[in-house]
């Protein structure tokens, strides 16, 4: 049985049937095309992506560490952790 992944942003479990889609840590757009990449959930995604200019995520906000700990969305991964892993609410 396979291990159910964990998002490392919000550090709930992502199970296989709950929507998911990869981040690329250096947009592609910015030079990220074929790099590092992780797995979370899609609202979680989609909060990086609503919250942060490419340019922005490029430069400044290209780790884990870095997400997780930024100012306009370090309230939102302490929000979404307490919701379950199929939690798809709209995004902000």
């Amino acid at each position: 049985m396979a291990e159910v992944p964990v998002c490392p942003l919000c550090l709930r479990p992502i199970p296989a049937d709950v929507p998911q889609s990869r981040h690329h840590l250096i947009p592609k757009l910015r030079g990220g095309k074929g790099g590092p990449t992780v797995l979370l959930h899609h609202i979680c995604h989609k909060t990086i992506h609503k919250t942060l200019r490419e340019t922005e995520l490029a430069r400044n906000v290209n780790t884990i560490e870095a997400l997780r700990e930024h100012p306009d969305l370090a309230p939102f991964w302490a929000w979404i952790a307490k919701r379950p892993p199929g939690f798809a609410g709209k995004t902000r």
